[in-house]
């Protein structure tokens, strides 16, 4: 409250420096607005974007513009924020407002938060050295990402500056103001690209733009992307705003705090546009965020694949691999125009990733962040029989064998999907099964690789399923003697197939003495000698597929009474015989 004295009580009971505080009292009581003092002497309170001191003795304008912005001469500065007129004395404790922009800057600097592949760091000096997580970064350092290389950024506010591959950035400005500790960023693109996310400065006052040889683009907290390409400076807003002018001079720095109030074309979310020589383009609205197809959920192969849906005007897509859902900690990315995309190199986890579409214009889309996980370790073994069809009483698995498997764990289905198993298999040692118990018809096989891990077991993904039909075993009509010089030969058959029989003096089919390739599921053959024989036959099906032997068949070879001219002799009961065949 301001005190009311009259002068001549002023002259009898006040010497001359109490007498000048009471007159500097009542100037302030007219010019500002009879403000109390609500803090400590000397002391000051941040409340951003301002810093509030409260004076001490034998305070002005002058020295607290000294004290506070290193320039006296801002004292008229600090007079029109604080409503006072003059350059007087301010009495002790009486608050004075330093606004934000008299502030001066300290240096400040960028942590390496994330990285992939090869980034480099090049000083002032020249000297270059690479990037690892945990390092701090400077002003006036340049930053070279390789191909598959990504590195992100975060600032003293928690911004973060993400450099995919094949970018070079520059950190022009990296400070922050005093007491405050907002932050003033710079980042200069030179090459490639850089998406930046932005913690809000509305509160703090801070500033944060990106520059390129062709554009300038500022912003008050926003997400937003920023590419060098073959036609100008590509702007796109995620998130916020952006305010965009063509860079005509060298004075960034002098047009980045004037950006909002020149002919800079403001870009709202979801909206992009292109700096050229020719001036800032118009705004063109982004494409939409593509979407996934197929069972992208689950990855159980080391080779990771998508399939994006088609997006109308899009020239081309890219997918992006992160460990975070906010996508700052890449791991790779892949460029495609047929839709599809492959990954390899990654180990198995939780990952996500990011999909956007890319016009004619070169600008990129909104993205879309999906979660997927990989578990393709351990891999299946590959599978090696059977394969399409099995003619044979027993079916018999085969299977590679791999270096750290425990165990084999062996499906057989009578669908592709597995929904109705008829033989399952958990504790396969070997690699190789056989089984007579499995029935005839159509049926999937697959296999998955058991190991040792952390004190327990784990077990891959299956194998792709391999299918395979069990069909009759190949089997003879029965084979007799009926004495005649012909002997007649048949089996069942299926049409188009062709067969190759083989008849032996031996069981071991070592003696043979025919082998005939037939189209006909029959043979005629003249007489042997008396004697044993085995008789055995192989189908080839249509498809080409090659069978397996029947089972030998034993036939008998009996003497029988001959003419002169060596024909059988014959009576009413058929081939005479000597007695002890007949």
């Amino acid at each position: 409250m301001c005190m009311r004295l009259k002068p001549s009580l002023v002259s009898q009971t006040m010497n001359f420096s109490v007498s000048l505080f009471f007159l500097t009292s009542l100037a302030f009581c007219s010019t500002a607005h009879a403000q109390k003092p609500t803090g400590k002497p000397g002391s000051i309170s941040i409340t951003p974007p301002e810093v509030t001191y409260f004076a001490l003795e034998r305070d002005t304008l002058s020295s607290i513009a000294k004290q506070f912005t290193d320039k006296t001469s801002n004292w008229e500065r600090l007079g029109k924020r604080n409503k006072i007129g003059n350059d007087r004395a301010i009495p002790i404790g009486f608050p004075i407002i330093i606004p934000a922009d008299l502030l001066p800057e300290e240096a400040s600097v960028a942590n390496v938060v994330a990285i992939a592949g090869s980034v480099t760091q090049v000083l002032k000096d020249g000297s270059e050295s690479p990037l690892v997580i945990g390092n701090t970064v400077k002003e006036g350092s340049r930053i070279n990402t390789n191909k598959n290389s990504f590195v992100s950024l975060a600032l003293v506010d928690d911004s973060r500056v993400s450099i995919p591959s094949n970018s070079q950035v520059s950190l022009a400005k990296l400070r922050v103001t005093k007491y405050t500790k907002s932050p003033r960023t710079e980042i200069k693109l030179l090459q490639g690209r850089v998406e930046s996310t932005v913690t809000p400065l509305t509160l703090n006052q801070g500033s944060y733009q990106v520059t390129s040889p062709l554009a300038i683009a500022g912003v008050r907290g926003t997400h937003f992307r920023v590419g060098v390409t073959d036609a100008g400076t590509a702007n796109e807003v995620l998130t916020g705003a952006v305010a965009v002018a063509k860079l005509e001079t060298k004075l960034e720095t002098k047009l980045a705090p004037k950006l909002e109030k020149t002919n800079a074309l403001i870009l709202p979310a979801g909206e992009g546009n292109i700096v050229n020589l020719a001036g800032v383009g118009h705004a063109i609205t982004l494409l939409p965020a593509p979407e996934l197809v197929g069972n992208y959920q689950l990855q159980e192969s080391p080779s990771v694949q998508f399939t994006v849906q088609a997006v109308a005007q899009a020239q081309q897509y890219r997918a992006q691999i992160a460990k975070d859902a906010q996508t700052q900690n890449l791991l790779a990315e892949s460029m495609a125009k047929d839709l599809r995309f492959k990954f390899e190199g990654l180990d198995d986890g939780a990952y996500f990733v990011k999909l956007t579409a890319i016009d004619t214009n070169g600008l990129e889309g909104m993205p879309r962040t999906l979660p997927f996980t990989l578990k393709a370790r351990p891999e299946p073994p590959f599978p090696l029989q059977p394969k399409h069809k099995v003619r044979a009483e027993t079916v018999e698995f085969k299977w590679t064998q791999l270096p750290d498997a425990k165990s084999y764990h062996l499906q057989v289905a009578s669908d592709p999907n597995f929904a109705t198993i008829v033989m399952e298999k958990t504790d396969l040692t070997e690699a190789e099964f056989s089984t007579t118990q499995l029935p005839l018809g159509s049926f999937y096989w697959r296999l998955a690789s058991v190991i040792t891990k952390n004190g327990g077991t784990d077990q891959g993904p299956f194998s792709p399923a391999q299918s395979f039909g069990h069909f009759a075993t190949q089997s003879m009509n029965a084979a007799n003697d009926n004495g005649e010089d012909n002997l007649n030969f048949s089996w069942p058959s299926e049409a188009g197939q062709s067969f190759l029989v083989q008849i032996a003096q031996d069981i071991d089919f070592k003696k043979i003495i025919l082998a005939k390739n037939t189209a006909v599921p029959s043979l005629s053959m003249p007489r042997p000698e008396a004697g044993t024989y085995f008789i055995r036959v192989r189908a080839t099906d249509a498809d080409r597929f090659v069978g397996n032997f029947s089972k030998p068949q034993k036939f008998d070879i009996q003497l029988r009474w001959t003419s002169g001219s060596g024909e059988a002799i014959h009576s009413t009961s058929g081939v005479v015989r000597p007695t002890k065949y007949q």
